[in-house]
């Protein structure tokens, strides 16, 4: 978007906002300093946690009505409101929907209720009801909630009748690429960000293991991770831990992690690998580790050759010492479940 206000209204419009006792206001006046700055609709809306047809009739109401317009709240909020059990079925119709935008719900209401609302009134009954505007959490369709409380009892058994010298590893693959990723960051306001990005897509092939006890992380780095190169890992894990009895590794049910190959390696190994439900990611702990690992190596990073990258990613699990301290609040066993929501549909 083109910048429409003059230097000096932005001036005022900046002096105005510092004043501005009221969250909502001052919220309106930071939405057309933002648009005027060259941010999206989207953009604003997000950093201002509203939706983007809110943010559009902001920019209405200041260039119809000027900056006074802009702060009157003489707009009608909802007439009338809707009954404490009207409120409490719009919570559940919200819960059991996906609105993008709130005129969409203000439209529910009207149909539903024949209460009228406008977006803006609506966003601040929403907020009053306890919803925000965020993302929604993808996960797998099919994931089993049932099959991860089992799991996860199965677990607590395996950990107190386990003998004094036995490990318990988790164990998974990661393949980082070799380009930049943007994420979050703090960055001044009206003002943009950029980060270089690589035009290749070349990759590292990651097979790893971690005991969250001692934090210990085993890794290999292959050209593809396969039978071949699992079996070369559990040579390293069992190399590494000479003097433990029963290593009980968990992993998902890849099929190199359960191809014959394996198999026969395993069964005369001090190795036993005990295999997650399908569908169920969030039960491998490793899987905190490989999301560290992309925070700290990866996001808003540019690294010009790919050797660079090769070896800043190496050095991080070669130092994984260095991350103590945060590793021991991320890795705890607070099991997550996932999909209840969704086989409650």
């Amino acid at each position: 978007m083109n910048p429409f206000l003059s230097e000096k209204t932005r001036i005022e419009f900046k002096k105005a906002h510092k004043k501005e006792p009221h969250r909502r206001h001052a919220d309106r006046i930071k939405a057309i300093l933002l648009l005027d700055s060259g941010w999206s609709y989207d953009e604003v809306a997000e950093a201002l946690l509203l939706d983007d047809q809110t943010i559009r009739n902001y920019e209405k109401l200041y260039k119809d009505k000027g900056f006074d317009g802009l702060l009157s709240d003489n707009y009608i909020g909802c007439v009338p409101k809707l009954t404490c059990e009207q409120e409490e079925q719009l919570k559940d119709h919200i819960r059991q929907n996906n609105y993008s935008a709130a005129k969409e719900i203000v439209e529910y209401v009207k149909q539903t209720f024949n209460k009228i609302y406008t977006p803006e009134g609506m966003v601040h009954t929403l907020d009053r009801l306890g919803f925000t505007y965020k993302k929604t959490t993808i996960v797998p369709g099919k994931a089993n909630p049932e099959k991860q409380k089992e799991f996860i009892e199965k677990y607590k058994q395996l950990k107190e009748e386990k003998a004094p010298g036995d490990k318990i590893l988790f164990m998974d693959g990661v393949h980082p690429q070799h380009n930049s990723t943007s994420a979050y960051c703090w960055i001044e306001k009206g003002k943009k960000k950029e980060i270089p990005s690589n035009t290749g897509r070349k990759r590292i092939n990651l097979n790893g293991a971690i005991d969250i006890e001692t934090f210990e992380v085993t890794i290999r780095e292959d050209e593809s991770i396969n039978a071949q190169s699992t079996i070369k890992l559990f040579h390293e894990i069992e190399s590494r831990s000479a003097q433990a009895g029963t290593i009980y590794i968990i992993s998902d049910n890849a099929k190199y992690y359960s191809s014959k190959l394996v198999k026969e390696y395993l069964a005369n190994s001090r190795i036993k690998i005990k295999f997650l439900p399908s569908y169920s990611p969030n039960l491998n702990l490793i899987e905190r580790l490989w999301k560290f690992f992309r925070k700290k190596i990866l996001y808003n990073k540019y690294y010009d050759t790919y050797e660079k990258f090769k070896n800043k990613c190496l050095s991080f699990f070669k130092n994984i010492n260095e991350y103590t301290d945060e590793l021991s609040t991320l890795l705890t066993e607070n099991f997550q479940i996932i999909g209840e929501q969704i086989s409650k549909t």
